[in-house]
């Protein structure tokens, strides 16, 4: 909170008695929004290559580190491949959820919040 102090003849919505005042202004802090957690989870049916390839061209990641986690994936069930804002995350899951199914594979992944 800031405070700022004036002269009452500076308020035009006052009598100009002469007098001061203090007006208190406040400020409220910005939060950063919630991130979520985009997962990859493990099924049967899905070959490991695909799981890859979806790593590599929907969050970026090199080959060694789409690979690391395709067998974390295969392993441990499920794994997390990054944290975004909730609309990033919710696009990434649609965009890997669809590329799956046109390839007609039960690929699943998910998101919830950090």
């Amino acid at each position: 909170m800031t405070a700022q102090i004036f002269s009452m003849a500076d308020r035009p919505d006052r009598d100009n008695d002469g007098g001061t005042g203090v007006r208190l202004e406040t400020r409220s802090k910005t939060q950063r929004p919630p991130l979520y957690k985009v997962l990859i989870l493990n099924d049967d049916y899905t070959p490991m290559e695909f799981v890859v390839h979806v790593l590599e061209r929907f969050f970026g990641l090199s080959h060694a580190q789409a690979f690391d986690i395709m067998l974390t994936v295969h392993k441990k069930g499920l794994a997390v491949v990054g944290v975004y804002s909730y609309e990033i995350a919710e696009t990434k899951v649609a965009l890997v959820m669809d590329f799956a199914q046109r390839h007609q594979h039960p690929l699943q992944c998910t998101m919830e919040k950090e």
